[in-house]
């Protein structure tokens, strides 16, 4: 799966939507454009797969606010690079877990787990704590060889969320930027070196844009 395939379709196919009907009445059904054509190396029966599990929903409000929190203390913003929740990581789950139906148990199992937790610690849930007693949560279940026993569960939910926020994110655009990785880019050719043109007393042609010639 593509995910910024996934992210980029959700704009494009809202707008086509919008254009298609501008004076449709919104009690009257409006007829889909059927998908006949491959589109970003998906047939078309990936892409009604696709967006059949876009428009559905898996997580509750409490359950997608939950993993927002929880996707920021694994990846929150620094200096180089926007947090996990601002380049759409909890979304990225949520379709995951609608993709991978054998995730979807594991997941609410462990987000209920992490409830449970913070209310018998502290009398409230995961989103209601504040945010030292969230990381307090977190420490005892972030590193399995210092965990405790009674705390296993929630280290194989940790290690689960752990996974799926770094497959969402460092494959998101600003997670591949901040890798750095370059991939099949177009290389982009500036024209030759200055220092190679003086050597035989050459210079740039100040027509040719040679930026666009790559």
């Amino acid at each position: 799966m593509n995910r910024r395939d996934i992210l980029k379709s959700i704009p494009l196919t809202t707008l086509s939507f919008s254009a298609a009907t501008p004076e449709a009445s919104p009690t009257v059904p409006v007829p889909k454009a059927a998908i006949t054509e491959f589109k970003n190396g998906k047939s078309p029966e990936e892409q009604r797969r696709d967006n059949a599990l876009q428009a559905a929903k898996f997580l509750t409000a409490h359950e997608l606010a939950t993993v927002t929190l929880l996707c920021d203390i694994i990846l929150p913003a620094d200096a180089r690079s926007p947090s996990a929740s601002q380049v759409g990581v909890p979304q990225f789950i949520e379709f995951m877990l609608k993709d991978q139906p054998d995730m979807q148990t594991p997941v609410r199992g462990g987000l209920s787990w992490l409830d449970h937790e913070c209310r018998q610690r502290f009398g409230k849930a995961f989103t209601d704590c504040t945010a030292p007693q969230r990381i307090a949560v977190v420490d005892d279940i972030a590193y399995p060889a210092k965990a405790k026993p009674e705390h296993m569960h929630g280290v194989s939910f940790f290690s689960r969320m752990r996974n799926l926020t770094a497959a969402g994110y460092f494959t998101s655009k600003a997670g591949i930027a901040y890798l750095g990785y370059m991939g099949n880019t177009p290389h982009q050719w500036a024209g030759p070196p200055k220092d190679v043109l003086d050597q035989f007393g050459l210079s740039f042609d100040p027509d040719v844009h040679y930026a666009d010639m790559g």
